[in-house]
């Protein structure tokens, strides 16, 4: 397998899952199933994606104390905003399979 294709499955979850609106009735039940029981390793992807938010955030407090990397500070903050969003989807997907 491809090493960007072993990067994108480290993080994303999408291709565990299956297309719940396809299919006749049966189907779409099967898919929603399979769904809520692959819901299960969500907790680790959220663990990767908090990792990533607390390396990101240090490394953007680390260069903002250098008012020469001060874009490479904000980079990283950056990255941190958008890691957090990410585990908060995480978060509502898994609860949304866990409780729905």
């Amino acid at each position: 397998m491809a090493f960007y294709l072993l990067v994108y499955r480290y993080f994303f979850f999408d291709w565990l899952f299956r297309d719940v609106n396809r299919g006749s009735f049966l189907e779409r039940a099967a898919a929603w199933r399979f769904n809520r029981e692959m819901g299960r390793y969500l907790p680790v992807y959220l663990r990767r994606w908090v990792i990533l938010i607390v390396c990101s955030y240090a490394l953007g407090a680390m260069f903002e104390s250098w008012p020469a990397l001060s874009h490479a500070a904000a980079f990283f903050y950056c990255v941190t905003s958008i890691s957090a969003a990410m585990a908060m989807l995480i978060v509502r997907s898994w609860l949304g399979l866990r409780y729905g």
